[in-house]
């Protein structure tokens, strides 16, 4: 049986991982890590990854990495700046390691996306774009299909 003092805390850490994933939300492009992350939330590293992924079912750093790849993702699609220059607009360290997790994500490489979707922006409006291209994880992805065909 769960107490009223257990559901209490249970509301107030449900409340600490809003601000958790908002804190993402908005500063995606600074350097976060998930023990700074949880020294702001007033909770232990390994108490807030396990509740943060029982609450939205991905991790914080998965989460932090899906928020970089949406907004690589709309300024691959403006095409004036470079892969590269997109990977540290959004926050990523190493090219590399954004490319690598862009692929996960999306299905194709940074510089084939910004190719496809340059000849394809024109036709439709962005906050459609944005729906339609939103990044899945690649075990969630039919299997075989490409985001951007």
């Amino acid at each position: 049986m769960t107490s009223s003092a257990d559901e209490a805390q249970r509301l107030r850490d449900l409340a600490r991982l809003r601000r958790v994933r908002d804190r993402i939300d908005r500063e995606y492009a600074q350097p976060l890590d998930v023990e700074a992350l949880a020294r702001g939330a007033n909770m232990s590293a390994g108490h807030l990854s396990r509740e943060f992924k029982r609450a939205y079912g991905e991790s914080p750093y998965s989460y932090l990495m899906t928020r970089r790849i949406e907004r690589a993702m709309m300024l691959l699609r403006r095409g004036d700046l470079s892969v590269t220059e997109v990977c540290f607009a959004v926050g990523c360290q190493s090219l590399g390691t954004f490319s690598t997790r862009f692929t996960e994500l999306v299905g194709v490489p940074p510089s084939t996306y910004r190719a496809r979707s340059a000849a394809t922006a024109p036709e439709m409006p962005s906050c459609i774009t944005k729906q339609v291209t939103r990044p899945i994880r690649k075990r969630e992805a039919p299997a075989g299909e490409a985001q951007l065909a």
